[in-house]
């Protein structure tokens, strides 16, 4: 198994950026497709990126595409979310996720291992 770790959220003006990164313990994380996923105060959890094992398969929700992009060094145990333009709607805890299938999937239910978040604020 593996334990996703995230780090770096923060404070950001609008139109910023922010990298959040996911460090994943265990000798098998180039196995498992990545997600992050967010919630903000009031609203359901929602999907934002998804990669597959290899990095070949990628998903994005569509308030984040062409801002947001997520990669992954399996090498380091690490996905990574590089997040541009950000916008006050950004505002959440961002959580990363492990899907041992290793198929990128937009489905909260199909992830089998959590981080406990992080939290990312765009004011503007």
């Amino acid at each position: 198994q593996v334990q996703p770790v995230e780090s770096g959220g923060g404070l950001v003006q609008a139109g910023g950026s922010l990298r959040l990164s996911c460090a994943a313990s265990g000798r098998t994380f180039g196995d498992y497709a990545m997600g992050w996923f967010r919630q903000a105060p009031g609203k359901e959890h929602e999907f934002v990126a998804s990669i597959s094992w290899n990095g070949v398969g990628t998903y994005y929700a569509d308030s984040v595409k062409g801002r947001f992009t997520i990669s992954r060094d399996n090498a380091k145990n690490t996905v990574f979310l590089q997040m541009n333009s950000l916008k006050p709607e950004d505002t959440a805890v961002y959580y990363c996720a492990a899907d041992d299938s290793g198929i990128a999937t937009i489905y909260s239910s199909n992830y089998d291992y959590w981080g406990q978040g992080t939290q990312v604020t765009v004011s503007s």
